[in-house]
Order: structure tokens, then sequence, then C-alpha cells
């Protein structure tokens, strides 16, 4: 299975510029955890929850811009990505988002709860170890 089979198209972005303080609050209206943040058509960063300071993000925010709060190396896959690819490359850089690139072009996102909603539901099954049949830790 790939990404392009279950990444979400509805990206919500951010600019570098916009006051830290207003993503928190958008980020909490819309009971999101990360935003792509752009300047103009290129990603530069990912806005995460976290970085926001969580649930007292307010205190953290204020006065300041996404820009000095975001994370701006940036992982991304592809819509060919795989599902086993995307779990390698969010495990292994301790992320929780990947936007999904078509060339230059955010083309969606996927996020750490996607995948674990994936599984849940059964539609992408955990590894079994060969030894004990149960799944692998």
């Amino acid at each position: 299975m790939q990404l392009k089979e279950i990444m979400n198209l509805d990206v919500k972005t951010v600019t570098e510029d916009l006051p830290a303080d207003q993503a928190w609050h958008r980020m909490n209206m819309e009971s999101i955890h990360h935003f792509v943040v752009v300047r103009g058509n290129t990603v530069t960063g990912i806005l995460s929850e976290r970085d926001l300071g969580g649930p007292h993000g307010h205190q953290v925010s204020d006065g300041r811009i996404v820009a000095e709060l975001m994370t701006p190396d940036v992982v991304t896959a592809t819509p060919e990505t795989t599902i086993q690819e995307a779990a390698e490359l969010l495990r292994g850089n301790a992320i929780g988002c990947l936007p999904v690139m078509e060339g230059d072009r955010l083309a969606g996102i996927i996020t750490l709860s996607d995948m674990l909603d994936l599984i849940g539901r059964g539609a992408y099954p955990a590894k079994t170890c060969a030894t004990s049949g149960t799944a692998c830790h």
C-alpha cells in the first residue's frame, strides 16, 4: 500500500510570519497537531503542537512568530512511498508527520495518528515474528 491511497489531501498550512499565538489558537480550534509551514509554494518547516508548547502554548508562543518555533528540517515522502517506508521515516526520525510531495508541490500529509488508525482498522496488518507468530516489538 502506498501513501497516495491513504494520505490526507487537506493539508493545513501556515506562513513563517504568522504570529505563533494565532497558530496555537488555530491548531486548537481545528483539533490538529501539525501545520506545514510554507513560503509561497515552498515548504519551509513543520510546526507541531509540541513546538508551540502543547496545552500551555500561549506561554511559549506569546510575542513570537512561527519561524522562531518551527522545525526547519522537513522529512518528506512521495505519494509512491509505501506505508512501511513511511512508518520507518516517522519512527527513525522521531517525528509525528510527513508532508507528501509530488516534485515541488505539497500533495498531502500523513501523520502518526493516521498510521495508527490504519493499523487499528485492520487495513494494514502488523508484522509478525517468525519465531513466535505474534506481533514483533
